[in-house]
């Protein structure tokens, strides 16, 4: 087959000089000529102040160079680097699509705000590295002038997993990876963990990992919004409306082996208004699929997958919605302000929220429990009967409990293999992802928007090579199984 072909995109051509779509005129006496025409416009219309005739205010450009599906972290991460790294001030116009101009629905704001290093993948370690010194650092990113510091709260209380007598090998293996790639991380007994956190019930336990450094929770909501004001300062520009359409061009390439196969280029985004049945065309040089849960859709929207089944043209970005429960809880006599972010070995997970006494937590349901993404209700039995028996017998003093809310938040679930999709399309040219996270690409988009951009700007991942997160891999088989999902 061309599976050399199929690896080409990594380091293909760059996005670099000369990227408008169109370069447009001034004339030099415009400004002189306005307050004429509007008191010509003025003389037939009734009333005697000036209102536009039709306000455009509200609309997307006609054209931009990038145009960035989706306006969570991961997608304003791509914006800020594109900014950070372009050549020349303003040089790239950016523009950034989001549907849910509230952000109720986003991943982001009903994250439970995590960041560790804690994986099994050195890809996903470094990213997590990098992604925590961006945070600690994160004035010397996002400060803007005049604007207030951002305060992301964040809490350095480490990750705990756990691990029973099943899993404690692939624990240690774990455990090396993370020390090599540089992360601080500890193996711990059931002894040392019950001096540690004497409120722990270790039964079952056969070993523990505990984060020593960069890592903890912070507040996503900050991160968000004061990723949204930086790049409004760098001027990026933004539009609260859905895609739905793409206007591509197509090409027909033979292979080295003799196969032909079709290359697309997205020319035109079309953007539909919110509440309205308008739209808008963007005429654009590259699209960024950020689209969170929902880039599956969008990349199908590009043709994407709609090939017969077993050929590239035929794979499918396996990313759609997964919702998943966060509850809150009341418990005065739970674990102190010492208390990690702790991960049972049921899957059951809790972290402190502020000093009240108050937790967060859930618990991924298995493939057979999955509930409907269609809605964002909150099944309360599901923490009665899955969440709390398994913490209740972890830490015996949430046997007396007290939930006091609850919300869903979706992930992008990324079906082959739980990791992130990162880099181009090797067939439609200019989409490049940023998606498919599983639910830690909140921790990561700092490090992943930075990837994009390189590869982007420069043809090639640069800092972090992220080439097993290429989309090829879906298509060659190649996963790259992340054990460490929570």
């Amino acid at each position: 087959m061309f599976r050399g072909a199929v690896r080409l995109c990594a380091g293909r051509g760059r996005l670099g000089r000369g990227l408008s779509t169109r370069s447009g005129g001034s004339t030099p006496d415009w400004a002189g000529k306005v307050p004429e025409i509007k008191k010509k416009i003025q003389s037939v219309l009734p009333g005697g102040s000036w209102n536009p005739l039709y306000d455009t205010s509200h609309l997307p450009p006609e054209h931009a160079d990038v145009v960035i599906v989706g306006g969570g972290v991961l997608g304003l991460s791509v914006a800020y680097w594109l900014k950070k790294l372009e050549k020349q001030r303003g040089a790239i116009k950016v523009l950034v699509v989001e549907r849910d101009h509230t952000y109720s629905r986003a991943s982001t704001g009903l994250s439970v705000g995590g960041i560790r290093q804690q994986f099994s993948l050195p890809e996903n370690i470094q990213l997590s590295l990098f992604s925590v010194d961006f945070l600690r650092n994160i004035n010397d990113y996002l400060a803007v002038v005049d604007d207030p510091p951002l305060d992301l709260q964040f809490n350095p209380s480490g990750y705990l997993l756990l691990a029973s007598e099943k899993g404690a090998a692939i624990m240690e293996n774990n455990v090396k990876v993370q020390r090599q790639e540089g992360a601080k991380v500890c193996l711990m007994s059931p002894e040392q963990l019950q001096n540690k956190f004497p409120w722990i019930n270790t039964d079952g336990v056969a070993l523990a990992s505990y984060g020593l450094e960069g890592e903890g929770w912070f507040d996503p909501w900050c991160l968000l919004q004061g990723l949204r004001r930086k790049v409004e300062s760098m001027g990026v520009l933004f539009c609260h409306g859905e895609v739905t359409r793409f206007v591509s061009s197509s090409s027909h390439v033979e292979t080295m082996s003799g196969e032909e196969v079709t290359l697309k280029r997205i020319h035109e985004v079309h953007v539909k208004m919110d509440h309205s049945l308008e739209y808008q065309p963007v005429e654009c040089a590259i699209v960024i699929n950020a689209a969170g849960a929902w880039s599956g859709q969008i990349a199908e929207l590009a043709g994407i997958g709609k090939g017969p089944p077993g050929t590239l043209q035929g794979t499918k970005l396996p990313v759609e919605p997964r919702k998943r429960y966060v509850y809150l809880w009341h418990c005065p006599q739970g674990p102190g302000l010492e208390t990690p972010f702790v991960s049972d070995i049921s899957g059951a997970y809790f972290r402190r929220e502020g000093l009240g006494s108050n937790y967060l937590g859930g618990c991924s349901p298995t493939e057979e429990e999955e509930p409907d993404p269609g809605n964002l209700d909150v099944d309360h039995d599901f923490f009665q009967d899955k969440v709390w028996p398994p913490l209740a017998q972890r830490v015996p003093a949430f046997q007396s409990l007290k939930v006091r809310s609850a919300w869903a938040g979706y992930y992008d679930y990324n079906t082959f293999d739980q990791n992130g999709v990162v880099g181009p399309h090797p067939l439609v040219v200019n989409m490049y992802f940023a998606t498919g996270f599983s639910g830690h690409g909140l921790q990561q988009a700092p490090a992943v928007g930075r990837a994009v951009a390189e590869m982007m700007l420069e043809g090639q991942f640069q800092t972090i090579n992220l080439s097993p997160f290429l989309f090829s891999r879906f298509y060659l088989g190649e996963k790259v199984q992340e054990h460490n999902i929570i």
